[in-house]
């Protein structure tokens, strides 16, 4: 995978992993209305009309992944994404931090939670769908950690502020989870083998490739937004990269 410099901002790069899944997230006035419309966030709404879009800072340490918008509907994490990577840009990295802030612009922008009537997070092990393209890149790039992030509403599972891991592969899983969930207080749901309850989940999938991942679920009605879902879920990616010393 290429990454190209982004000349007009200090330390970020880009690259694509898809170049059908691209939309105008503009058109969701829900997260619009939620953005500060400066050049940075223009600029990462403007790359998302091409494809699925991943950007890089820093160049050193662990390689870690923050994902957001793997369902389109679930939009608080999707804005925390962009705000901390405004927050980080410019800033001395110890690790090498990547961010795909819409997994999947055209879902992000119907707010929808499918793709191409498939749940992206129970498809990730199916060849050349949108989210096992994500898990190719990350093994493409040889990504150590990830954090993938949602919201999720009252009455659907899990239904509460929660982190998932798993003890086993990956045993980092649990590790990183138990630390998010004593820094921000999110309850600790966790398995004592990936992919047991779900299968096709991007956290599990990762797990059961040797790449410690979690999920993390702030509560938010699916399809809105509130300033305090997306406050919270902005402490969880904070926490996450706080693990490793960010």
């Amino acid at each position: 995978m290429y990454f190209k410099k982004v000349e007009r901002f200090e330390n970020l790069e880009m690259s694509y992993i898809s170049d059908f899944s691209g939309a105008y997230i503009s058109r969701n006035n829900k997260i619009l209305n939620e953005l500060e419309l400066n050049s940075l966030t223009q600029f990462i709404l403007e790359k998302a009309v091409y494809g699925t879009s991943i950007f890089k800072l820093g160049n050193c340490g662990n390689k870690i992944l923050l994902l957001s918008g793997i369902h389109g509907n679930e939009l608080a994490p999707q804005i925390a994404n962009v705000l901390l990577l405004n927050d980080l840009i410019g800033k001395d990295l110890n690790h090498t931090v990547y961010f795909i802030p819409f997994a999947c612009p055209k879902s992000s922008m119907n707010n929808e939670r499918t793709f191409n009537s498939k749940d992206l997070n129970r498809s990730a092990h199916i060849n050349n769908s949108l989210s096992n393209l994500i898990v190719r890149c990350i093994e493409n790039l040889d990504i150590d950690f990830v954090g993938d992030f949602h919201s999720t509403a009252h009455n659907s599972n899990p239904g509460c502020e929660s982190i998932f891991s798993s003890k086993c592969p990956t045993p980092e899983s649990f590790l990183i989870a138990n630390y998010i969930s004593k820094d921000v207080g999110s309850k600790m749901i966790y398995f004592n083998y990936a992919g047991s309850s779900y299968k096709g989940a991007m956290e599990d999938v990762c797990n059961l490739k040797g790449i410690p991942a979690v999920t993390c679920e702030v509560l938010c009605p699916f399809g809105n937004v509130t300033s305090q879902a997306i406050r919270k879920s902005f402490y969880q990616m904070k926490s996450f990269l706080s693990y490793f010393g960010i």
